[in-house]
């Protein structure tokens, strides 16, 4: 339950597996690609139930690399970096810059200048004393999700309580606030220009490219224009070592019209693998096992790994009023 919720993506697996139907049907050789969330959980599941299919995940979280490039004035064109992990939980390996390791340029900056940022910074930034001492304690740089508002403030321990979070500058109530504003202001503008005709569409959506990865990525599929592209994809070629082979990684991948190879990383240091293993790869597999058996216990089982769980009562009592819900019939039923 550290990022997305059970009950989100009871439905969004079910739409995900009503697409690769549709695509399997009419257009079997095209690649399906996915940058709905759950990308973790979504990419591992379809990848495993339909191994025949041209299945891709993509997620911009990793862009938080550009803001610590920006901060240290390095310009974006002249970056290369390594970034292994699964989907909203990536730690940055290796930053260069003109082809010279940059991640010391990262430690002089935190040494030197980070107290005195962290001043003035807003919370939950991507270079706040959260992720620092992450940084200090795993080894490996946490990018974007990993360890964001918007990645379930993951470790636990920065959240334990209202003065815990003030004293490492988070405010994930803030966060979400906001995001769930700006989701509205946008959906309702969205509907105001798709309802006047009178309106040119392009004057409110430029047509450029906006640093997402989705064109480029069709381009290079299609046009065979090469490019290396995060992907998120099985790790069947073990790109992240200590990571299960049939789950999700976001990983370099070369894209062209051969298709999406994956690159192999040099994979994450013990404490953040160590993590990862239990907070990511262990209740996504759980949660999988009970959406794909209907299997209530399981799902209960889920509520159980939680760190804020504190009783079997508590996750039992939170289960039944999630599932009680009028709008959660489908999943109730699902879940007999």
């Amino acid at each position: 339950m550290h990022d997305e919720a059970f009950w989100i993506n009871f439905y969004q697996l079910r739409l995900f597996d009503s697409l690769i139907g549709d695509v399997l049907d009419i257009c079997p050789e095209a690649w399906y690609i996915q940058s709905a969330n759950p990308v973790q959980a979504g990419i591992t599941y379809l990848s495993r139930k339909y191994p025949q299919a041209k299945i891709v995940g993509l997620c911009h979280g990793y862009g938080g690399v550009y803001h610590i490039a920006r901060v240290l004035g390095l310009e974006r064109e002249h970056l290369t970096f390594e970034l292994p992990g699964v989907n909203h939980f990536i730690w940055l390996t290796k930053l260069f810059y003109k082809g010279q390791d940059a991640m010391p340029l990262l430690d002089q900056w935190i040494a030197e200048q980070a107290p005195r940022y962290w001043q003035t910074c807003g919370p939950g930034n991507e270079l706040g004393p959260k992720k620092v001492d992450l940084y200090r304690r795993t080894g490996a740089y946490p990018i974007g999700d990993t360890a964001g508002d918007g990645g379930g403030s993951w470790g636990w321990w920065y959240h334990a309580d209202d003065a815990t979070e003030r004293r490492w500058n988070e405010q994930p109530g803030a966060f979400w606030q906001r995001f769930f504003d700006g989701g509205e202001r946008e959906v309702a503008e969205i509907a105001r220009i798709s309802a006047d005709t009178s309106i040119r569409v392009t004057e409110h959506f430029l047509p450029e490219l906006s640093g997402e990865s989705i064109v480029p990525m069709i381009e290079a599929l299609l046009c065979d224009t090469p490019r290396v592209i995060l992907s998120n994809i099985p790790n069947n070629g073990e790109y992240v070592p200590g990571i299960p082979r049939d789950f999700q990684v976001e990983v370099p991948a070369l894209v062209s019209k051969r298709g999406i190879q994956g690159i192999q990383t040099s994979g994450l240091p013990p404490a953040a693998l160590s993590h990862l293993l239990r907070d990511t790869v262990a209740p996504v597999n759980l949660e999988l096992a009970a959406y794909e058996r209907g299997d209530r216990a399981l799902l209960l089982e889920l509520l159980m790994q939680d760190p804020w769980t504190r009783s079997a009562e508590q996750a039992g009592a939170m289960l039944d009023e999630i599932l009680a819900f009028p709008f959660h019939g489908e999943m109730r039923e699902h879940y007999r």
